[in-house]
């Protein structure tokens, strides 16, 4: 299957607020508004795209009305620790405070709205020890 586009989907509660949220705290501009569904675009160039949708819009089958959770975003970005400051100073819920991963990440965690966790990530070196490790 050759795709013309990928981005994730979800399902809100509150369409205005993660709208809101995205918006001001990560730079989404809309491309599509209406009362049930969102689509928005990153400000970087490339395919960076961010669908909202009522969780109860009647186009989602009956069984799967429900909102979005257990579901991570992971935006890559130059500076995690600037973008910490600066979320935490905007009052975005940090769910996970700024840190060093040994397998090469320093990342924030933070929550949007509906509780969705994004992953504020800019790759570092691994530990060099933690990296023998895994080399067999």
């Amino acid at each position: 299957m050759k795709f013309n586009s990928l981005f994730p989907l979800l399902q809100v509660r509150d369409l205005a607020a993660s709208s809101d949220f995205y918006r001001r705290h990560f730079g989404f501009t809309p491309v599509f508004e209406s009362d049930w569904y969102m689509h928005l675009k990153g400000e970087s160039e490339g395919l960076f795209e961010l669908a909202l949708i009522h969780y109860q819009h009647d186009s989602i089958p009956k069984a799967g009305q429900v909102p979005s959770s257990g579901v991570i975003l992971s935006f890559y970005v130059d500076d995690a620790a600037a973008e910490a400051a600066r979320l935490e100073g905007e009052g975005v819920a940090i769910a996970q405070p700024l840190r060093d991963e040994v397998f090469g990440q320093r990342h924030v965690i933070v929550a949007d709205p509906n509780g969705i966790l994004i992953d504020v990530i800019t790759p570092i070196e691994p530990d060099p020890d933690w990296l023998k490790t895994q080399m067999g």
